[in-house]
């Protein structure tokens, strides 16, 4: 019974799919040739509207990660954890705030269907340019490889089946609805994965609230539960979450998620400004009550879940022994969609991302005349090939995750802030910024932070993306005042409006 409504969830998503590619905005042969193809297929030809936005924005971050360490983690140290979880609130809005509007003018008017499109419009940088589609690339697989593991462990533990049988089961119809659909089938797919996971989160919240008797005898079990109530309940967990650490978060998982190149490339991809405004508020609402909500609910779950930390062997337990031990069969396997969910949409994402990195960015950069018109076929296939083999890549490599994927994955998220928010932000934003300064910004922030998680110094509490920051900031303003400005005619479309061209 468990397995029931999972596998009509998964029925589901490829009917979807599936209707999603047969009903294109544009046939193929109406596209434009190559260069509409690939508008199409990486970018969904800019036609989201605003509910829809805001719903892919949502999942594409909400990863598994949502539903099961930050929960653990909260039901280990308590409502500290949802303090240092609360940045995520403003995320969505503050994505599609401060780039929504400039990236889709200039992505437009340059042509741009990715990130790095937009960042070699503006830098005119090959070298910048190849080094960030390859560290999305790297980033990206070796991101999927971590949600695809914690996906199928979840899997596993909730219905007593293998890892294995899991993993392929939503592995490779991940991989099938985002090659053959694409940007516009995983936008879709993501909408209804959001809302999945909010359900799962309010199944998973009245199971709880319900056995304890209610909100507040909740509350009042789990400080009972907790070794010391006074430290579960105080705002920095007894002091095992230091202000500057709480600081951090608005970094880490606030400000820096703008940097994000998954979520960013959302920025090119709506139809209209009024879709943008409707998404800042929608993906504010829904993010703010999934990353807040299920924090809590590991916080709520210590009054029903009494269990020593230690039986557990890591708290990524607690979230699937909770659901497969407290809830019924029907309501377990409806609850399971809701982490199944945040995986395959963040997955759908990273891939479809890591493929535009290889096909767009690096590709056709090199071989531009398969952009042409007639040459649509051969594109399709290198753009669907390389996102199958990508894929199935990740897939294989989640079976068993070599120990390089492992500390890959650990710098992958804050790595893809330090490589893309400064030449982002400042691109867009500042005429002085140049190549010069991307290309100083982007490897010193990145080098350092390597540096920080090997060394390991005492950071007075503070997460090493925030010096790394400091010194990606530092960096990336001398370079562009040390290194030659960028032509006037070059930031055209950036700059359209000032006349002091070539001037900081």
């Amino acid at each position: 019974m468990i397995l029931a409504p999972v596998l009509l969830f998964f029925a589901v998503l490829a009917a979807l799919s599936l209707w999603t590619e047969r009903r294109r905005s544009l046939p193929l042969e109406e596209t434009g040739g190559g260069a509409g193809f690939s508008r199409e297929y990486f970018l969904g030809s800019r036609s989201l509207q605003g509910v829809v936005l805001a719903m892919t924005l949502t999942a594409t971050y909400g990863s598994v990660s949502s539903f099961v360490s930050g929960p653990g983690i909260a039901w280990n140290l308590g409502l500290g954890w949802v303090v240092f979880a609360a940045p995520q609130i403003i995320a969505g809005f503050f994505i599609l705030g401060l780039l929504g509007k400039k990236m889709a003018l200039v992505s437009r008017a340059v042509g741009a269907v990715t990130v790095v499109d937009l960042l070699r419009a503006r830098f005119r940088s090959p070298v910048f340019a190849t080094l960030a589609a390859l560290s999305m690339l790297v980033f990206f697989t070796t991101m999927m490889v971590g949600q695809f593991a914690g996906g199928a462990a979840i899997f596993a533990e909730v219905t007593g089946g293998s890892t294995t049988q899991g993993l392929l089961l939503f592995g490779l119809l991940t991989v099938f609805y985002t090659t053959f659909g694409g940007f516009r089938a995983v936008a879709v797919t993501d909408a209804l994965c959001a809302l999945l996971m909010v359900l799962g989160m309010v199944l998973l919240a009245g199971d709880i609230v319900s056995e304890a008797g209610g909100f507040a005898e909740a509350m009042r079990a789990a400080a009972a539960a907790a070794p010391n109530a006074e430290a579960y309940l105080s705002f920095d967990a007894g002091g095992a979450l230091p202000l500057s650490l709480l600081l951090s978060a608005w970094v880490l998982v606030g400000f820096g998620t703008a940097g994000l190149p998954q979520s960013a490339v959302r920025c090119m991809s709506y139809r209209s400004t009024e879709d943008l405004h409707r998404a800042m508020w929608v993906s504010t609402v829904v993010c703010g009550a999934l990353m807040i909500g299920m924090t809590l609910i590991g916080v709520l779950a210590r009054g029903v879940f009494a269990v020593s930390p230690e039986s557990l062997g890591t708290t990524d337990h607690m979230i699937p022994r909770l659901i497969a031990e407290h809830m019924s069969p029907v309501a377990a396997g409806i609850t399971l969609i809701g982490p199944l969910a945040a995986t395959m949409s963040t997955v759908s994402s990273l891939l479809i991302a890591a493929s535009s990195a290889v096909v767009k960015d690096l590709l056709l950069n090199a071989r531009p005349e398969w952009a042409a018109p007639g040459k649509e076929k051969r594109l399709r296939f290198a753009a669907k090939g390389t996102t199958l083999l990508l894929g199935l890549a990740a897939t294989l490599f989640a079976i068993d995750p070599p120990d390089l994927i492992a500390w890959i994955n650990l710098a992958a998220f804050a790595g893809l802030e330090l490589t893309f928010l400064l030449p982002l932000a400042a691109g867009l934003f500042w005429r002085r910024a140049n190549s010069a300064g991307a290309l100083a910004g982007a490897i010193s922030g990145v080098g350092f932070y390597g540096v920080l998680l090997v060394w390991k110094p005492d950071l007075a509490g503070w997460h090493p993306i925030v010096p790394a920051f400091v010194v990606s900031v530092l960096a990336f303003v001398a370079g562009s005042f040390l290194g030659r400005p960028e032509a006037p005619e070059q930031l055209r479309y950036f700059f359209p409006n000032t006349s002091r061209k070539g001037r900081a």
